[in-house]
Order: structure tokens, then C-alpha cells, then sequence
């Protein structure tokens, strides 16, 4: 679930006009990057519903140490962290996983009751190996390699996509869209784009009062989402061909689509009684059941499958302390298999170990910092510093982009 989601259930629940919002509603809260304001929401809904916190005891195998890795040191097992950081001005990365750029957002006004909320790009520079701003772009996504990202231009929804050079800085190609652009992905082996549109700005926001009586910028959602549908390009020729989608009441103003493991399929996020809710779609744009291996996946995990396809990540599951756990599951049958350290699991460095959101220890609000985890052991390599709570909706401190090396 994301910050939109937890805004319309407490704005619903105060005004009376829906029952109690769901369990689960903490996990959420925690997925949609923990924002101090979300906690101020709930507790202005809490007459109407509860969320209980229960720690439970996670068996490993290895207890381990925290912090053991100083910064900006590159190991054999291809860490290289920057703990002292944040946001990160130096390459991190471990494994196969490296972070390729992140964006700051803030909600910038274009009318007294309607802003846009904008992303800031810094893109990872191979050269150097150092996050470098480049504010022309309002959407980025980088292919595996690390050497090109797919862009798009301020306005959106944008009439050509970019495709760029991260090494020279420099658009190599145009690809034209008939349709208009307002997010991105690419495909696992990175051969191909999803490049899904709208008739919209996917990214407007509304000034509206919340529970508190304070007035907020918040997304949009539901009937006034301005989804169309999807094009699937190939990349080395920019060929490709549009898809149309049918309206859907249970999705965010932007609901961006990606591509299933096999790139036969696409999906995006559904918003429902339960949190990380998937819808998949085949290539023709008509609604199809989960892949078999992808059927018990969250749409809100970025982790999603491991690199052999064996297990995926899944949600939090306990927190105790300055602690928590997140579940790995059999991806056809959806069995835990095991936990592992980490309270939002974002990318696969190999079979074992991830790269995950995780608690700062000491503190008792949820202050994040990326972190690598392996599973069957408790030991936790800060990869960068502590990334502050944004103070409310309107602004983001920093959102990471991950991409194969």
C-alpha cells in the first residue's frame, strides 16, 4: 500500500464513510516510506481503528554483528557501502544489486489547489562512480548494465522517451509515443521497455484538510486516475505498439506497470483488502491470472523473485526493538520458508542476500538506512546512512532506483 492509500483510509474513516480500515494497516504505513505524517493520520483515525504491533522470536542461524563493514570499502563478496551518507554520494552496490540513481520529491503548486509532485533525479556516473544531479527528467529507469537509462522529459505525459547515456550525460535516441508517457520500466534482461500512459500528469496533487485541520498536498486516486494503458518497445529498435487498458477503480493516479519475471506478462499494483495486491495483464492489455511462480509475490516488495527463480522476498512480518524481519516464501506455493533481517526487502544481491530498508538501532521513531542481509544469518551491513522522515506528503528525502550491474 502506498501513502495515497493510508491518506484515503484515514480521510474515510473520520468522516464516517467506510468501516474500520483493514489489519495490516502498520505494514503498509511501513511500505509506503514511513512517513511521520502517515503516523500523525492514523492516530487521528484511531477511534475507528487499531493497529497492534506483535514481535515474535525469529530463529537464525547465525546471530552475528551489526555494522561491521566501515565505509567505502569494497570486499570479495562485492560490497561497497557508504554508511556515513545519506543521501549517498558514492556508488553502493553489493552482488549483482547497485543502487543506479535515486530521487528527492517535492509538491510544487500550479494552481492554489493543485500542485505536481516532482521528482529530482542524481544518476549514477560510471566514471566516477558518484551520484551526479541531473534535473532534466521527471522519470527515470535504468537498464541492467548500468550504462543506459530510459528517461522522460519534465511535462508529462511526455511524446518521446530518451533513451540516455549515463557515462556522456547525452540522449543517444528518441523513441516517439503516439500516446502519452508517464512511467517506465524495463524487462529483466533489459531487451525491452514497458512504457505505460496517461491522459494526465500521473503525479497531480490536491490541497486538501486533513483530520487534523491542517491543509496537505495528496495524491489522487480511485475514478480520477488517467491510466490508458501501455506500450511494449523494443529497445535497440524503439519498435513496439500500444495497449489499450480498461479503467479501474482500485488504483492510485499513477499506477505504473512492470514487467513479470519471464517478460511474457505485465502487472501492476491493485489497491484491496489485502496489502501488495497484483493485477497481471497480457501483452494485449486483458486482464490474466499471476504466472505461477509469481502468483504469492506483493506488488509493494521490490525484491520480488531471487535470481534462480528458488524464493521470494514478501513483506514484513516482526519487529522487536530496533529489529525486524521480513519473510521469504516458496514462490508456487507461498510457504515461509525462512525469515531474514530487514523491514522492506528492495533488491536480490544473489541467492542469499538482499539489500533492504532497516531500522537505524537506537532510535525509537523508524529512521531508515539500506542495509544488506542474508538469509540464515542476524548480521546487518549498513550500506548508507540514516534517511530523516519526511515531515509530511509534500516532500520525499530521498527514494533509491536499484538496476543489475
Amino acid at each position: 500500500m502506498n501513502v495515497a492509500e493510508a491518506v484515503r483510509d484515514a480521510l474515510r474513516d473520520q468522516a464516517d464513510r467506510q468501516p474500520p480500515a483493514a489489519p495490516g494497516l502498520a505494514d503498509r504505513v511501513l511500505a509506503a516510506r514511513r512517513r511521520r505524517l502517515a503516523r500523525r493520520l492514523a492516530a487521528a483515525a484511531a477511534a475507528t481503528a487499531a493497529v497492534v504491533a506483535v514481535a515474535v522470536a525469529v530463529p537464525l542461524l547465525d546471530p552475528g554483528r551489526e555494522d561491521v563493514r566501515p565505509a567505502g570499502v569494497l570486499d570479495g563478496g562485492g560490497i561497497l557501502g557508504h554508511p556515513d551518507q545519506s543521501p549517498p554520494r558514492g556508488f553502493i552496490a553489493a552482488g549483482r544489486a547497485a543502487l543506479a540513481a535515486y530521487y528527492t520529491a517535492r509538491t510544487v503548486a500550479r494552481s492554489e489547489k493543485e500542485g505536481i509532485f516532482t521528482r529530482t533525479y542524481r544518476l549514477l556516473d560510471p566514471r566516477t562512480g558518484r551520484y551526479e544531479k541531473d534535473d532534466r527528467w521527471s522519470f527515470v529507469a535504468v537498464a541492467p548494465g548500468l550504462r543506459t537509462a530510459a528517461v522522460l522529459e519534465r511535462r508529462l505525459p511526455a511524446r518521446r522517451i530518451g533513451l540516455l547515456d549515463l557515462t556522456t550525460g547525452e540522449v543517444e535516441r528518441w523513441i516517439p509515443a503516439g500516446r502519452g508517457v508517464g512511467g517506465l520500466a524495463f524487462s529483466h534482461d533489459g531487451s525491452r521497455l514497458v512504457a505505460t500512459t496517461y491522459d494526465e500528469h500521473p503525479d497531480l496533487r490536491d490541497r486538501v484538510r486533513s483530520p487534523s485541520g491542517e491543509e496537505q498536498w495528496l495524491p489522487r486516486f480511485g475514478d480520477r486516475s488517467s491510466r490508458t494503458g501501455f506500450y511494449v518497445l523494443d529497445v535497440p529498435s524503439g519498435a513496439g505498439s500500444w495497449s489499450p487498458v480498461a479503467h479501474r477503480r482500485d488504483i492510485d493516479s499513477r499506477q505504473d506497470f512492470s514487467f513479470s519475471r519471464d517478460g511474457r506478462l505485465v502487472y501492476s499494483q491493485v489497491v484491496g483488502d489485502r496489502d501488495g495486491l497484483q493485477q497481471f495483464y497480457d501483452l494485449a492489455g486483458d486482464e490474466v491470472a499471476a504466472p505461477a511462480n509469481e502468483r504469492h509475490l506483493r506488488s509493494d516488495v521490490g525484491a520480488r523473485l531471487s535470481p534462480d527463480g528458488r524464493l521470494a522476498a514478501l513483506g514484513l512480518t516482526a519487529e522487536a526493538e530496533d529489529r525486524s524481519w521480513s519473510s521469504i516464501r516458496d514462490p508456487r506455493t507461498g510457504e515461509e520458508i525462512t525469515r531474514v533481517r530487514g523491514a522492506h526487502l528492495l533488491a536480490w544481491a544473489d541467492d542469499r542476500r538482499l539489500i533492504a530498508w532497516e531500522r537505524a538501532p537506537g532510535s525509537e521513531s523508524y529512521r531508515p538506512r539500506l542495509v544488506l542481509v542474508t538469509i540464515g544469518s542476524d548480521r546487518v551491513v549498513p550500506l548508507s546512512g540514516v534517511r530523516e522522515p519526511d515531515e509530511d506528503f509534500d516532500s520525499l528525502e530521498w527514494e533509491p532506483v536499484f538496476a543489475e550491474r
